[in-house]
């Protein structure tokens, strides 16, 4: 491998980056990130509660601020990284901007549109398929996830005892 070339496990330690700032606005922790040869172009996190905003998911903000960084719409010469797999919105997303590859941290077997509930990512019927990469820095990415949802339970008892 060329040392120009970062691993993918380089690029997702940054959408970590972003799931830990969205943990931190107490935000279910997902973050996001669009390189472009090389180069992180866009950075996000989950924003829904803060924003109340539905459509504030971390894939959503990402690709508007790359789709601004690249004074274009489509994002041919992009790759996604994202720490949790893409919901039916955010895949549709990914699918309109015409993103090649999308490299997913954990799958999300209740809402996922890459594969574990829906398969919207590369379905052959649509105008542009994506390349996946599933399991980049999988544990870290689902623990953040599994411990937030751990933690809001116990906080859901406590008010109920």
């Amino acid at each position: 491998m060329s040392a120009d070339i970062l691993p993918h496990e380089h690029f997702m330690k940054r959408a970590l980056d972003q799931a830990r700032q969205a943990l931190e606005l107490d935000e279910v922790p997902v973050g996001a990130i669009i390189v472009k040869e090389q180069r992180i172009i866009a950075a996000a996190h989950n924003l829904t509660r803060k924003l109340c905003d539905p459509t504030a998911h971390a894939e959503m903000i990402a690709i508007t601020q790359a789709a601004q960084s690249v004074g274009d719409w489509r994002l041919e010469h992009c790759t996604l990284y994202v720490t949790l797999e893409p919901c039916t919105m955010c895949a549709g997303a990914v699918i309109n901007s015409r993103i090649p590859t999308v490299v997913i941290g954990t799958m999300d077997p209740k809402a996922g549109a890459a594969g574990s509930v829906f398969q919207v990512l590369d379905e052959p019927r649509l105008n542009h398929c994506c390349e996946m990469v599933f399991g980049v820095n999988q544990n870290e990415c689902g623990r953040i996830l599994t411990d937030f949802f751990q933690s809001k339970r116990m906080m859901k008892k406590k008010k109920l005892d």
